[in-house]
């Protein structure tokens, strides 16, 4: 098995960097693996010395069969940073393994994530594969299961599948169906395909639901384990997209090897598990804001 090359996506954010690179020099493939690492350049002049704490700690990274530095000279963005470098390394590579610098892996994710893109390489329905998983039960369900969104929260995919990726908000808006948007939000559960409108006004710029929304326009599923492999540690207010939430942690999973299920159609039992987590965060908002509000009116 050739081993895919591993893509990091990092900023300015140090103390998260070195937790995400040390958990990966951990895992047991890691030595064998070829890690890539793009750097974007600073936004404002106020983040220019984070990012080059960045940059001095990144260069001597060790502990890889290879390490390759991609340092941007411009801030491109996250969205586009994850684009243009997932799109590089894919097409010279045909399969990639995708983590940002809030991504801290067990020591067997690398592990899962290149035995499942040899399992599935030529099972065209599936598309993607997430290292995470949601706070669910496991009972009834197996190591893995195959189901409709798609988690980034360290991941991997195959060029032939992302050949197909387009960020093009005009377009999805135009084509997809009702049925497809329901689809995409869980069956009403999420508010998933508001970040395409979000995206469109321009008060977004995200890349994750076009893959997503790609995903889901040509039939594709995505495996998740269901003890996840990966923690964010990115809920700590410092990311770009996440805010603090506690919501979403579980245990990391100790198991070495994973079993890979060939029933390839969507597993009802952990959709309905992570629909309810969902309408539980729901419940929990609700009650926050109700709670707040007694205590500004004093009721």
């Amino acid at each position: 098995m050739i081993l895919a090359p591993i893509v990091l996506f990092v900023y300015s954010r140090l103390e998260h960097t070195r937790q995400v690179v040390e958990a990966l020099q951990n895992n047991i493939l890691a030595k064998d693996s070829e890690l890539i690492i793009y750097s974007d350049f600073a936004k404002t002049k106020e983040l220019e010395d984070k990012v080059k704490e960045v940059r001095e700690y990144i260069k001597y990274i060790d502990g890889f069969k290879n390490v390759t530095i991609i340092y941007r000279d411009k801030n491109l963005g996250l969205a586009n940073s994850i684009i243009d470098g997932v799109t590089t390394v894919v097409n010279r590579y045909g399969k990639v393994i995708v983590l940002e610098d809030d991504i801290v892996t067990n020591r067997y994710f690398l592990k899962f994530m290149n035995e499942a893109l040899e399992f599935y390489k030529d099972k065209k329905k599936v598309w993607h594969i997430a290292g995470w998983n949601y706070p669910i039960s496991s009972e009834g369900l197996d190591d893995t299961f195959l189901w409709r969104l798609m988690n980034c929260w360290g991941w991997a995919t195959w060029s032939d599948r992302w050949d197909y990726f387009e960020k093009d908000s005009d377009k999805l808006i135009k084509e997809f169906t009702k049925e497809q948007i329901k689809y995409m939000n869980l069956d009403g559960c999420l508010k998933t395909w508001s970040q395409v409108i979000s995206n469109k006004k321009g008060i977004i710029d995200t890349w994750a639901v076009y893959w997503y929304a790609c995903i889901i326009k040509n039939n594709g599923l995505c495996l998740n384990p269901v003890k996840t492999l990966v923690i964010n540690i990115g809920f700590d207010g410092s990311g770009e997209n996440c805010g603090r939430n506690d919501a979403y942690e579980s245990a990391l999973s100790d198991k070495e090897t994973l079993f890979f299920s060939t029933d390839l159609y969507e597993n009802t039992i952990a959709l309905q598990r992570i629909i309810q987590f969902y309408n539980t965060q729901k419940k929990i908002t609700i009650k926050r804001i109700i709670n707040k509000i007694k205590r500004v009116f004093g009721k």
